[in-house]
């Protein structure tokens, strides 16, 4: 008998609605990330060596060319793509000294990338069939497609920089279970259509239930695609350091600044073209600025209002637990089920299991975890991110912007989500819990490209760019996305006009929203 599971199915349908309405009365307005959020997992002091970085002392300078506002995977991946697009510019044609600043908040990285659940995951093409409906044939490709274009962007960088065991990479492939009939059905619709449509659909395994069952414990279908896991926030440094590098190599003609612990309370304008129109008002002082970008995602609405309610960007809240867990009773307990990243329940739900250190003696590390392994595991079980369970809030946690708090409700979802799935797998024990803000958009599309005024569509803030808004899916799209606004500020910087790559989804743009 199938069991049980702990979240309510079927209510992706449900989440879409509550997104295409405005918050309820009484919900407060867009606002600043809270000073004292959940601890993450991820952004332990330890590992995690910009987390302070700029936040006490006078600022690097008062008067900076470009100003990134968020020091996530969108602000730094940005940022890299503007440094070696500077250092290109300057190694040809040597111009004036650039001053490039990052202002975060709060600190390092500590925003939905610091805070997410560890997955780079391009979707292969699920949805297929509503995207192609709304917008196309092409432009239903081109969005998967840009997935998987801005995934190999990262593995390439994470191999070229030697990175892949400092930023725990596991190429283990991923596995979708299909709890019910309905989403069966649904996904195999969308395969069918994308095959229609002509799109290359490799490295995809659709297992049976009694195999799936077999392998891994869990009585439902799957559907096995391509996937990974990784530390987000040592990606992030990474690419932060690959930046320094970039500005400590231009023989002073490229100046860095990162400030955390700087939220930016209000931009003001002059209203004329002038360099440093923009003035950034900080509790620790002001910023002139030629280009400003947004890279702010849930928080995107406080600085640009009219990016707040279903037409914009829609704080979500997000909670994960990082739980001991037994891995279960498959045949593969001992081996891909180690390196398998997991999702299911119309992706609200998704874990996989941290890559653990080999030490030869399981007794010494018994012993080390004792305290945290439940009694009579020989050896212990391994530590699983798991995160979801926002179908158990009222609201899905949509237009909750607070991460200093869990929703008990969320935590008692997730304690008993594995237990449900992977029959007589027993309960875990969750070592760490914390919640993030997700920046969703009603059509799952980010915003990204130029500022526009509010009320005009078509009129645009003069060098304000945004990248933002992706619907808890923004480790796959969020780098590309970087690099698509670091291209249009470094066009304007040279008086060009922006020539738009034909990889681009046209739905991604601001001034198509």
């Amino acid at each position: 008998m199938t069991p049980t599971i702990s979240v309510p199915l079927n209510r992706f349908a449900s989440f879409l609605d509550v997104l295409s309405h405005p918050p309820p009365p009484g919900t407060p307005g867009p606002s600043l990330p809270v000073l004292n959020p959940t601890e993450s997992f991820w952004l332990t002091p330890e590992d995690n060596p910009l987390l302070k970085e700029g936040s006490t002392g006078a600022l690097g300078s008062d008067e900076v060319d470009i100003c990134i506002i968020g020091s996530g995977i969108s602000g730094i991946s940005a940022l890299w793509y503007l440094l070696k697009g500077l250092h290109e510019i300057k190694e040809t044609k040597g111009k004036e000294k650039v001053k490039v600043m990052v202002l975060e908040a709060r600190d390092f990285c500590s925003g939905a990338t610091g805070r997410n659940g560890g997955h780079l995951l391009p979707n292969p093409f699920l949805g297929f069939s509503h995207v192609q409906s709304v917008h196309g044939t092409s432009e239903a490709i081109k969005a998967f497609d840009f997935e998987t274009r801005c995934t190999n962007n990262i593995l390439d960088f994470i191999q070229s920089s030697g990175i892949a065991s400092e930023i725990d990479l596991v190429e283990g492939g991923h596995m979708m279970l299909l709890f019910t009939q309905e989403e069966e059905k649904s996904v195999k619709v969308d395969y069918d259509e994308a095959l229609k449509a002509g799109m290359k659909l490799e490295n995809i395994e659709w297992v049976e239930e009694p195999v799936v069952e077999r392998r891994y414990g869990a009585p439902y279908p799957g559907l096995k695609i391509r996937g990974y896991n990784l530390w987000p926030s040592k990606l992030v440094t990474a690419l932060f350091n690959a930046s320094k590098k970039l500005a400590d190599e231009s023989n002073n003609s490229i100046e860095l600044y990162l400030h955390t612990s700087t939220p930016v309370t209000s931009i003001t304008s002059d209203g004329t073209d002038s360099s440093h129109q923009h003035t950034l008002h900080t509790p620790r002082g002001l910023i002139k600025a030629n280009y400003i970008l947004h890279a702010t995602n849930a928080y995107a609405s406080y600085l640009l209002p009219s990016l707040y309610g279903p037409n914009g960007i829609i704080p979500t809240r997000g909670q994960v637990i990082a739980i001991r867990h037994n891995l279960g009773r498959g045949t593969e307990k001992d081996g891909e089920m180690k390196k398998l990243s997991w999702d299911g329940n119309e992706g609200f739900e998704y874990w996989f299991p941290r890559p653990r250190p080999h030490i030869p003696n399981s007794e010494s590390l018994r012993m080390r975890t004792s305290t945290q392994t439940p009694p009579g595991t020989p050896p212990p079980f391994p530590l699983i991110i798991l995160g979801g369970a926002r179908e158990m809030a009222k609201g899905y946690e949509a237009y909750v912007s607070d991460d200093s708090e869990r929703n008990p409700e969320v935590g008692e979802g997730l304690r008993k989500f594995l237990g449900s799935v992977f029959v007589g797998s027993g309960v875990g024990v969750v070592e760490k819990e914390w919640t993030g803000i997700m920046g969703y958009t009603r059509t799952g599309d980010p915003f990204v490209g130029p500022v526009l005024n509010p009320g005009s569509e078509k009129i645009r803030v003069p060098r304000q760019y945004v990248a933002a808004g992706y619907t808890g899916h923004g480790m796959p799209r969020a780098v590309a996305c970087g690099e698509i606004v670091a291209s249009m500020i470094l066009s304007d910087m040279e008086g060009k006009t922006w020539d738009k790559p034909h990889w681009i989804p046209e739905t991604y743009l601001t001034w198509n929203k």
